[in-house]
């Protein structure tokens, strides 16, 4: 029998990895590359969850969903597919989730493309923060630092009240943060009653709650249209209610979680799975062939078909770039 208060675990698998080039490309982004033990972080974060939450929603995007679908199949996981026609970032995505769920559903978003371990940490940290979402507080999770991270966002706490969200700091920035002691990464996974967090985004992004509604009503089995949603402005949940919310809870983690949003974090990952590297740290990326690495330390080989990438694991936040100048060209290496 349905009741009115599933535990839903709502996906989100927006984003390309742009970080991730070549490796992650338009029609395979980051999230769905098999190269975790054959596996994806799709589907690793659909496992994490099942025993979790009573039902599953996925909101993907016209581009990508088949490949939702087959990670879904895969896994054999009923589901409820929201497709969006267009991005149009983290509060439409969230409210979509909302408007498709009973109003006393309690939803776990997480990102598609993230890994994590430590699962008994994980599991009570998701039982910690359903418990203040069915209170009427909108929860986010905030990672226990293990470093001073250029890469994240932070969140400003003490037990779990937030005090403030902080942009991805500089090194110097980072450091200050971790030195106090009450920082955390803001690691964009959240917990709320829908109808809550759907009061939240009418009182402080009314614009945002009414355009996608209207979106929500006129879809087709899970279909969005394109013309209603350009109309949706672009803005992400941070800005449109977590940074403005007085309902807002956060729950300190202490899961092992990276976004892998960069090789330097898939680096570090695979070390930890035991993937070859020689001597002097250097890495081979998605090739069995012999290769060799003379007078480098700390490189990482990235090898597809198409297109290679040699960097010092230390440049890897700047991979972004190169997306950047081949997207300026519209180049085919994207796809």
């Amino acid at each position: 029998m349905e009741t009115n208060n599933s535990i839903i675990h709502v996906i989100l698998t927006g984003g390309v990895g742009s970080r991730l080039w070549p490796l992650s490309r338009k029609s395979q982004p980051k999230q769905y590359l098999e190269i975790f033990e054959n596996k994806s972080l799709f589907e690793m974060t659909v496992e994490r969850n099942s025993h979790l939450a009573n039902k599953v929603m996925v909101v993907g995007n016209v581009d990508n969903h088949h490949l939702s679908g087959n990670v879904m199949d895969k896994t054999n996981t009923s589901y409820v597919n929201i497709v969006e026609a267009t991005p149009r970032n983290t509060a439409a995505a969230i409210a979509f989730a909302a408007f498709a769920s009973n109003p006393d559903d309690i939803l776990i978003v997480t990102p598609s493309d993230h890994i994590i371990d430590k699962m008994e940490d994980y599991n009570k940290a998701i039982n910690e923060a359903v418990l203040k979402a069915k209170d009427g507080f909108i929860v986010t999770f905030g990672i226990i630092p293990t470093k001073p991270e250029t890469g994240y966002g932070y969140i400003e706490s003490k037990g779990d009240r937030v005090i403030s969200f902080r942009e991805k700091p500089n090194e110097t920035t980072a450091k200050e943060f971790i030195a106090k002691g009450n920082f955390l990464w803001n690691s964009g996974m959240f917990c709320f009653k829908a109808s809550i967090l759907l009061e939240e985004l009418k009182q402080f992004q009314p614009d945002v709650y009414e355009k996608s509604k209207a979106v929500w009503e006129a879809s087709k089995n899970g279909f969005l249209d394109l013309d209603l949603s350009l109309e949706i402005p672009s803005i992400s949940i941070d800005y449109a209610v977590m940074e403005r919310s007085k309902k807002i809870k956060v729950v300190p983690a202490a899961f092992s979680w990276s976004d892998l949003g960069s090789f330097e974090s898939v680096y570090d990952y695979l070390i930890s799975k035991n993937h070859p590297v020689d001597k002097n740290g250097n890495m081979v990326i998605g090739s069995g062939k012999h290769t060799t690495f003379l007078g480098l330390k700390n490189t990482i080989f990235v090898y597809t078909d198409t297109a290679n990438l040699i960097l010092q694991k230390e440049n890897s936040q700047d991979v972004k770039d190169i997306y950047s100048a081949l997207e300026k060209i519209n180049s085919d290496l994207l796809n």
